[in-house]
């Protein structure tokens, strides 16, 4: 691991984030090199994770650079306490280099002592819309190896995360959108198509969809596409 980032070296890592923000549609992706870019952009950090907080106030890992990352994520939701916990639950921030002296959090720092090689973490919110969405966690194999540059370095990529999920969730409901309208037009013209071939009102055109979707096990936007196909290759067959 570098003792320093430069000014190339952490464009790059952002640059790289953007892409994958730009040409991806999964959340996954994004929050998969998320940890990886604080891997590469911290010289502290070792390991990382992401947890989000459901509606229901649940952690969830959404990613991990390896399996004591995660681990160690565990280990703090069983002991209710930790930079994540701090993160998610409280406004409190707090970044301990050395768990071995005095930890922040000595019911977590014992089992993590205990049970991996993690000497030290933090904790970071990430927040999306004005709420507390989530936490970036990072962990150093080394005591004393997360520097106040590095919690300062982490505090950044945090609020990338920040933004990048924004984006992403605002891109998602943009394509849901589409999806939704592209899907309405497809039943307007079914029902329409119905209405003319069998004299029937619009109400009773949508029930003739409806219950085809029950019948046949398959979406409403599905049945209506596959209506108006089949009325397209017979007015082309017939044209020809």
């Amino acid at each position: 691991m570098p003792a320093s980032v430069s000014f190339d070296e952490a464009a790059e890592a952002f640059g790289g984030l953007a892409e994958v923000l730009y040409r991806s549609d999964s959340y996954t992706d994004v929050y998969e090199q998320l940890c990886r870019t604080a891997v590469e952009l911290i010289p502290g950090c070792d390991r990382a994770c992401i947890v989000t907080l459901s509606a229901g106030r649940e952690p969830r890992l959404e990613a991990a650079t390896d399996e004591i990352a995660a681990r160690v994520d565990r280990m703090e939701w069983e002991c209710g306490e930790g930079p994540c916990v701090d993160a998610i639950l409280s406004e409190r921030f707090e970044c301990d280099p050395d768990i071995t002296q005095h930890p922040a959090w000595p019911n977590l720092a014992a089992r993590v002592l205990r049970e991996t090689p993690v000497r030290g973490m933090v904790g970071y919110r990430i927040v999306m819309g004005g709420r507390k969405v989530g936490a970036l966690n990072i962990f150093s194999d080394r005591k004393g190896a997360l520097t106040p540059g590095d919690a300062d370095a982490g505090a950044v990529l945090a609020a990338f995360a920040s933004v990048a999920i924004t984006a992403a969730s605002q891109k998602a409901e943009a394509r849901s959108l589409r999806d939704g309208l592209a899907s309405n037009r497809e039943i307007g013209k079914a029902v329409g198509l119905l209405m003319a071939t069998h004299a029937i009102g619009d109400e009773e055109a949508f029930e003739v969809l409806r219950q085809a979707s029950t019948g046949l096990n398959r979406r409403l936007a599905d049945i209506a596409r596959q209506i108006v196909e089949d009325h397209n290759t017979r007015a082309g067959g017939s044209a020809g």
